[in-house]
């Protein structure tokens, strides 16, 4: 991959949180006493901005019950995130490593809180690697609109045209594909190979390292 920039998704793209969000999720479901829904079906909302993830599972809900539900998920993430270990993907540590060594700027950007996010980044050892990191509450539209892309090319002063996405859900490809970015989709976090080559991804990668292409 030749790139001066490359943008990463968090969550199912640098380190494995499905467990600690599905947690949450079935947590959030039991005390709330809302509908039973699926492990997958949850699955399906991560990438999404959290309010949305709910309005995908309970469409029929009302802007303040899905706000209630959002309130409910955070309260109890945040009563339980000292027991969640962030576990970076096998080959992440050393795939940024490689990228810093190239001279390759890099950012993330995903739909998490900021303050989630950044919590995260610094628990797993990699803020450090990052220009700039954006949570889905510093931008008006989060993913799958690319604004998030085109606020992180803006402020580090590069063009689509070098810049990378790379994430694991349909809605991260959409996301660079909408701000005329090349995109990598990465099949070991929450969607398939098929799903990412329906949504459009330029490359499509079985392991992190595999984003890399000879010097």
């Amino acid at each position: 991959m030749t790139a001066k920039l490359v943008i990463f998704d968090f969550d199912g793209t640098l380190a494995d949180t499905t467990d600690s969000i599905l947690f949450t999720y079935r947590r959030t479901i039991e005390e709330m006493g809302l509908p039973e829904r699926s492990d997958d079906e949850c699955r399906a909302t991560i990438g999404l901005p959290l309010r949305e993830g709910f309005r995908f599972l309970y469409p029929d809900f009302s802007d303040s019950a899905l706000d209630e539900c959002v309130v409910t998920y955070r309260r109890i993430f945040n009563e339980n995130k000292d027991s969640f270990i962030t576990r970076l993907y096998p080959g992440v540590l050393e795939t940024l490593n490689e990228l810093k060594r190239r001279g390759v700027a890099m950012s993330v950007a995903s739909s998490r809180s900021r303050v989630s996010l950044v919590e995260l980044c610094e628990s797993a050892g990699i803020s450090g690697f990052f220009g700039l990191i954006l949570g889905g509450d510093d931008v008006a539209h989060a993913k799958p609109n690319p604004e998030p892309v085109l606020l992180t090319l803006k402020t580090l002063g590069c063009e689509a045209r070098n810049a990378v996405v790379v994430g694991d859900m349909p809605v991260d490809i959409a996301m660079g594909d909408g701000a005329g970015c090349r995109t990598v989709g990465v099949t070991y976090g929450n969607s398939s190979r098929a799903e990412l080559v329906a949504a459009g991804a330029t490359r499509v990668v079985d392991a992190m390292p595999d984003i890399l292409l000879p010097e």
